[in-house]
């Protein structure tokens, strides 16, 4: 059985004005993320780290920041789109390790809900996901509550036809 490891990482500012959505789900908080979609830190992560593992690019070859067709878009449609290309290359999600950086606020009491959505679109269990989150200790940008940032690493194994057994 073939295996392929990824690795993504995704850096958003935070700014007033805007939702703050984390592993598809809108987080209570006074700023959101600024980016050409809904700037979901944690699904463009997962997305780039799906991407890499087969050698398909990033998530800006797939979904260009300055095409007008992905402004504003849900990030769910974009984890949905990446994980079709998986698909038809006959792979399937073994599971995903994720960290989530930001200085507040506290995300972990969504972390159950951000593993439900995921699960359902990339057809695995919540036991396959794993979402972390910590701080920088006030140090940097993201310690300042400028930003955030997400790191994901994914497993994919092939899916073997009939013909190949």
């Amino acid at each position: 059985m073939s295996y392929r490891i990824g690795f993504g990482i995704d850096f958003h500012q935070l700014t007033e004005g805007r939702d703050l959505w984390i592993g598809g789900v809108k987080i209570p908080f006074d700023k959101g993320a600024l980016g050409h979609s809904d700037a979901d830190v944690l699904l463009h992560a997962i997305c780039d780290a799906l991407l890499g593992a087969l050698n398909l690019g990033d998530i800006g070859k797939h979904f260009p920041d300055n095409d007008p067709a992905f402004k504003n878009i849900d990030s769910k449609i974009l984890l949905q789109k990446t994980f079709q290309l998986i698909k038809q290359k006959k792979y399937a999600v073994v599971n995903i390790d994720s960290s989530v950086c930001l200085e507040a606020p506290k995300i972990m009491p969504f972390s159950d809900s951000m593993r439900t959505v995921i699960a359902s679109i990339l057809e695995i269990t919540t036991d396959d996901i794993s979402i972390k989150a910590t701080t920088t200790e006030k140090m940097g940008f993201i310690g300042r509550g400028e930003g955030l940032v997400a790191y994901a690493n994914v497993l994919l194994k092939k899916i073997k036809t009939q013909n190949e057994w």
